[in-house]
C-alpha cells in the first residue's frame, strides 16, 4: 500500500469513524495537536540519558495514552468504532497523579515563577506542557460543539487527564533540571 492516497488533496480527510470532514475541522485541530504533543514527548525522551529508564518508560506509557486519546477525539460520539477503543478511564488520571507526587516531593520549594529552560529534557517538557494546555483548550472547544455538547464520562476523563498532564509536564520539567543538577531559571534571574 503506498504512503500517499491522494484522498486528502482537496482539503478533506476521514475521521476514525469514517466520516469525511474538512481538514480545518475542530476534531482534526484537537487530535492533530495531540499528535504534536506526542512527537514532542519523543524529543523529550531522546534528550534524556538512557540511565533514566523508569522515566523513559513512564513517558512511553503517556505516549500510548495520547494515542488512545487521539482515537477518542477522531471518532464521532455514538459511532460504533468507539466500542473497539480502549476505555479511557480515571485510572489514566490516577497514573499521572501517582507519578507527579514522588517527583514533586524531591524538588526544592518554589517561591517564584520559573522560565522554561535549563537542561534540554526540561526545555522539551516545558514545550510539551504548553502544547498540552493548547490541546486542553481545543478539546474544551470541541466538546462544546453540537455533537459533543453532552459530555460523556469518557469526555470528562479526557479533560481531567489533559489538565493533569500539563501539571505532570510542569513537574517533570523541574525534575529534569533537578536530576541533571541544573537550577530552574526563576523569573527575574536570567542574565541580560
Amino acid at each position: 500500500m503506498p504512503i500517499f492516497t491522494k484522498t486528502g488533496d482537496n482539503g478533506r480527510t476521514s475521521l476514525l469513524s469514517g466520516e469525511r470532514v474538512d481538514k480545518a475541522d475542530c476534531r482534526l485541530e484537537a487530535y492533530g495537536s495531540v499528535d504534536e504533543l506526542n512527537s514532542i514527548l519523543g524529543a523529550l525522551i531522546a534528550a534524556l540519558s538512557q540511565n533514566h529508564t523508569a522515566l523513559i518508560n513512564e513517558l512511553h506509557v503517556i505516549q500510548t495514552d495520547l494515542f488512545d486519546l487521539s482515537a477518542w477525539l477522531a471518532a464521532t460520539p455514538g459511532s460504533q468504532v468507539l466500542e473497539r477503543l480502549r476505555t479511557f478511564s480515571d485510572d489514566r488520571v490516577v497514573y499521572l497523579e501517582e507519578h507527579i507526587d514522588p517527583m514533586w516531593a524531591q524538588l526544592p520549594r518554589l517561591n517564584r515563577f520559573i522560565q522554561p529552560g535549563g537542561h534540554a529534557a526540561a526545555a522539551w517538557a516545558h514545550v510539551a506542557r504548553a502544547v498540552a494546555r493548547r490541546v486542553e483548550r481545543q478539546t474544551v472547544r470541541l466538546m462544546a460543539t453540537g455533537e459533543y455538547a453532552a459530555l460523556s464520562a469518557v469526555d470528562h476523563t479526557i479533560l481531567r487527564y489533559l489538565n493533569r498532564l500539563s501539571d505532570y509536564l510542569f513537574v517533570l520539567a523541574r525534575f529534569c533540571n533537578f536530576i541533571h543538577d541544573i537550577d530552574d531559571i526563576k523569573l527575574g534571574e536570567a542574565s541580560a
